[in-house]
């Protein structure tokens, strides 16, 4: 398992108390893989400071405004790839059934081509088959 995409995915999450409460863990995390290049690691430690610093409600409406409002920064991978194409539909449930294979449960709500989940599931991978 590979720390590292967890903490990836945990920061393009919507925010919450809890993201804000765990900066010391998810710098932990990092330190523990040594994965990150220094000079983005850099750029994630002051990503995770902010968000341990930062007023909940303003870092929720950053996120909303880039992720939700944004579409060229959605983080739905198969909008970047398919758009609104027939192939979204194929490939999402190919991507479902390749979670399935590697024991990855999905709740109904979750489209499987959402980057957290993604990075999730490449967190539960050794780190070759990650990469």
């Amino acid at each position: 398992m590979t720390a590292t995409f967890k903490v990836l995915s945990a920061l393009l999450t919507y925010p919450s108390a809890e993201l804000q409460a765990a900066a010391e863990e998810l710098h932990a995390a990092l330190d523990s893989d040594g994965l990150v290049a220094q000079s983005v690691r850099g750029d994630l430690d002051r990503l995770i400071d902010e968000f341990a610093s930062s007023d909940l409600i303003d870092l929720q409406e950053r996120y909303v405004m880039l992720f939700d409002r944004t579409r060229s920064l959605s983080l739905h991978l198969f909008e970047h790839v398919h758009g609104e194409s027939r192939d979204r539909g194929q490939a999402m449930i190919d991507l479902r059934s390749l979670y399935e294979q590697k024991g990855l449960a999905m709740t109904a709500s979750e489209l499987p081509d959402f980057l957290p989940l993604f990075l999730e599931f490449l967190s539960s991978l050794p780190l070759g088959d990650a990469r």
